[in-house]
């Protein structure tokens, strides 16, 4: 280090200005220098920073990691719950990664929680199943501590399924709710409902409606609009409907959505008007129920469709007053019997100025429906299951939501009112 004599001798010997004032501010100058370049000194950037200027990146100190992870059930457990059952916890440390398969390698979606204390399935395991469980955490220091497990789901003795509409790759009319019949009675209907999932392209809010202890239908608060998308899917497997039944699917199904078209019967003027994407195609006579047998009102679903099919009245209640055994073009609206079909027994004056049925919607036919002419061979060419049928005019009450596909009849507020 230069010093106070050195300095004298610069500068060919002498001191500028010979001051002491300015001998002591260059003095302090070179030790500055000195200093930053390369010096001892304690500064943020010498232990913070590495050669290139980079934070360097903290050093974990050796030894295990006080971190514990826990995982429930124990490794090798059987006839597991497959629901609460499973728990991901960590003391003294955070989970960092969480990953719960089954036997076919998928991945069990789920989040961590509790600031790293816990981690969560986002929906029920499968019945019958082996899942392995891999957890890591880690302590404060940044040392990490993992733990692995695997198990098997229960193995139920009663089961449930459910039965939908409509079937995988369908296109249905606008008024087709996605519906689903349980074959066993559901006592946890929350927690059936939350394993069924229905979407829409495009996007459209679908709520769901229980009809009793056995179905549960789902619809958009207005008809689907043309060419929508559907998918439904059912994780049903796992899901405990009652005292010790579960379910056991787990299925995707798609159905598309084809061209609205809405039927407009005026049951006191004898006439279906028939609108296709908001435009009248054709208008055509019918004859509804009798004044004794009189047609619902209301908007009803076309449910089945048949070319010819057999109509007994012992079946619907009305006796013996009718067998035909060969009814043509022949669609279903309701559960309790009414149709939309052909008729080729009454005149054809009759069509447009007589309502004449047992309360079906009759429309003028040949016999054997063979002719394509006809107002009913043309109406059930150009009908899918699923559109709509709506009565004006009668003198008979609305049909009730449940009878058929009739929840159109509910508003939205009640339709998803809690049940």
């Amino acid at each position: 280090m230069l010093n106070a004599d050195a300095i004298r001798e610069g500068n060919r010997g002498r001191v500028v200005g010979g001051s002491a004032a300015a001998l002591a501010a260059l003095l302090a100058v070179l030790l500055l220098v000195v200093t930053s370049c390369g010096g001892t000194g304690d500064s943020a950037a010498s232990t913070q920073d590495g050669k290139d200027g980079k934070e360097q990146k903290k050093e974990v100190p050796k030894g295990p990691s006080e971190a514990i992870v826990k995982i429930a059930p124990k490794n090798g457990a059987d006839d597991v719950a497959t629901t609460g059952a499973l728990k991901v916890t960590a003391a003294q440390g955070k989970l960092t990664k969480v990953t719960v398969k089954d036997d076919d390698g998928t991945r069990i979606p789920g989040k961590i929680v509790k600031k790293g204390a816990a981690w969560k399935p986002e929906r029920h395991l499968m019945t019958k199943t082996e899942y392995s469980v891999h957890a890591v955490a880690e302590d404060a220091e940044g040392r990490t501590s993992a733990e692995h497990t695997s198990f098997t789901t229960i193995v139920p003795a009663d089961t449930f399924i459910g039965y939908y509409t409509p079937d995988d790759g369908d296109k249905v009319g606008v008024g087709m709710p996605v519906s689903v019949r349980f074959n066993r009675p559901i006592a946890d209907r929350e927690s059936v409902e939350k394993a069924l999932s229905v979407k829409a392209d495009p996007g459209v809010k679908i709520e769901g409606h229980w009809f009793g202890n056995n179905r549960l239908d789902f619809r958009p608060e207005k008809y689907w609009k043309a060419g929508t998308k559907v998918t439904l899917n059912l994780h049903l497997d796992g899901v405990e409907g009652a005292n010790g039944v579960y379910g056991t699917q787990h299925k995707t199904v798609k159905f598309t959505i084809g061209r609205a078209q809405v039927s407009v019967v005026d049951a006191k003027k004898k006439t279906m008007t028939v609108l296709r994407d908001g435009k009248k195609i054709k208008q055509v006579p019918i004859s509804a129920g009798a004044p004794a047998t009189s047609t619902y009102n209301g908007k009803m679903v076309i449910s089945e469709k048949h070319e010819v099919t057999r109509m007994n009245g012992d079946t619907v209640g009305f006796g013996g007053e009718y067998d035909i055994e060969d009814v043509p073009h022949a669609m279903r609206l309701s559960t309790s019997g009414t149709f939309i079909h052909g008729n080729y027994w009454a005149g054809k004056a009759t069509f447009g100025s007589a309502n004449t049925s047992h309360g079906c919607i009759g429309l003028f036919d040949a016999r054997g429906g063979g002719d394509k002419s006809t107002p009913a061979a043309w109406f059930y060419d150009n009908s899918l299951v699923g559109d709509i049928v709506e009565v004006k005019n009668s003198k008979d009450e609305t049909i009730q939501p449940d009878n058929g596909f009739s929840g159109w009849n509910m508003d939205w507020e009640d339709w998803t009112a809690a049940p």
